[in-house]
Order: structure tokens, then C-alpha cells, then sequence
């Protein structure tokens, strides 16, 4: 299924990624969870390649899959000077690796969002080692300004209380996370609620939301394998 912002609006999200989590929230929670220095480290759904040389930084290995082939092109420039890190053609529900290979997993607003994502966790019960962590970042619709304006474009998505229950069923542990959005220009927050939310909500955000910054609420969750 495309993805309706990077695959459309690569350069926006771009800017939507630089504005995440000014204050390095989210990327303390990813090392209070797991320690992946020196391990193999996989980023599924990696589009452009944003978060690989965060995660290659101290990986021993670092690994991207993505099924958008210009994405996938872009990801690999990006990455081109780092020796230990590859990019490969691929989705969630076929990764394109070995059994019991990968140490850690992270999944950023890519697939995994509950309900229908079974044939991904099926795969990643096969390409985790024992042992291995798996982190999947989703986007909490339950509280901050931002979850408030995702509940209203997306009132078709399952509910919260839902996908809760998926993920616990299945034996994942939620982290919240306060993360926020923090633009350097006002009409780099316009372009990027335009392209992530439908247009009479993103329009009715543009006039009402003053400023450059969004609180912004996710969860993150993990498992063991």
C-alpha cells in the first residue's frame, strides 16, 4: 500500500523527519529499550533512509528495507559512505533476509500499525534471533495536539483501545513518548500538515495553529523475542 506523505511528498517529509523530536525524547527511549552497539540493526520501511545513520551509528551492521524502488534509491545515497550499511528492495510482509539474522528491528511509521500487520509480525518471528528486540513507532492518537487533529482526519482507523489490545495480546510493551514537532519556518509546518492530513482538516489547522512547534504524542512499542 503506498504511503500517501514520503512516497508522494519526499521532500516535505523530509522536513516533517528534521522536525521530529527536537529534544531527543524518542531517540532515549530507542536506547533505554535496547543497546544495538555492535549488533545487527534492521530499519524497516527505511524510505530515504532518514533514521540509518542514527541507527548505524553504533551498529555493528545496519540493514534498510523498502518497497519504494526511488526511495530505496534515495536511501542508498544517503547512506553511501557508510561501509556497514545496505539497503535493499523489500516489504514488511517478505523481508529479503536469512532466518534468525537480525538483532534489532525498528519500524518508524511504516506498516505496523496494528490490526492487518500480522503477515510482518510473522516475519519478523522469523528473521529476529533470540533474544532480539523489535521497535515499532506509531503515532498516539489519544492525547497532544497532534493526536487530536489525527483522531479527527482519520476517524475510519481503528480504535485506540483497539490496537492497544492487538499489540498487548501479542505480547508487546507500550513506552509513551512525548516527542513534539519544531519547524525553523512557518511555512514548512504548513506544508507538512498538508500532507498529513486530509485538506479541509489541514486548512482549518494552517489558520487556527499558531507558531512553528506541535506537541506531538507516540508509542512506542517493543518486544523481545
Amino acid at each position: 500500500m503506498p504511503s500517501p506523505n514520503i512516497w508522494h511528498h519526499t521532500t516535505t517529509y523530509e522536513l516533517e523527519n528534521r522536525a521530529a523530536d527536537p529534544a531527543g525524547r524518542l531517540s532515549r527511549a530507542l536506547r533505554e529499550r535496547v543497546e544495538w552497539s555492535g549488533r545487527t540493526v534492521l530499519d524497516i520501511g527505511c524510505g530515504a533512509g532518514f533514521h540509518l545513520p542514527f541507527l548505524a551509528a553504533d551498529a555493528g551492521r545496519a540493514l534498510g528495507v523498502e518497497p519504494h524502488p526511488d526511495l530505496a534509491r534515495i536511501a542508498r545515497r544517503r547512506v553511501r559512505r557508510l561501509p556497514h550499511v545496505e539497503v535493499l528492495d523489500g516489504t514488511a510482509q517478505s523481508l529479503p533476509l536469512p532466518a534468525a539474522s537480525i538483532d534489532v528491528v525498528h519500524a518508524r511509521w511504516a506498516y505496523f500499525f496494528g490490526p492487518g500487520c500480522e503477515p510482518g509480525l510473522a516475519e519478523l518471528e522469523r528473521v529476529v534471533r533470540r533474544g532480539g528486540v523489535a521497535l515499532v513507532v506509531d503515532n498516539d492518537p489519544t492525547r497532544s495536539t497532534f493526536g487530536e487533529w489525527f483522531r479527527r482526519g482519520y476517524p475510519d482507523l481503528p480504535p485506540a483501545a483497539e490496537v492497544e489490545r492487538f499489540w498487548i495480546d501479542r505480547g508487546w510493551a507500550r513506552t509513551r513518548v512525548d516527542m513534539d514537532w519544531a519547524f525553523t519556518e512557518r511555512a514548512d509546518l504548513e506544508a507538512v500538515v498538508r500532507i498529513e492530513l486530509p485538506t479541509t482538516l489541514a486548512e482549518e489547522v494552517v489558520l487556527t495553529h499558531r507558531g512553528t512547534e506541535v506537541d506531538y504524542a507516540v508509542n512506542l512499542w517493543s518486544r523481545t523475542y
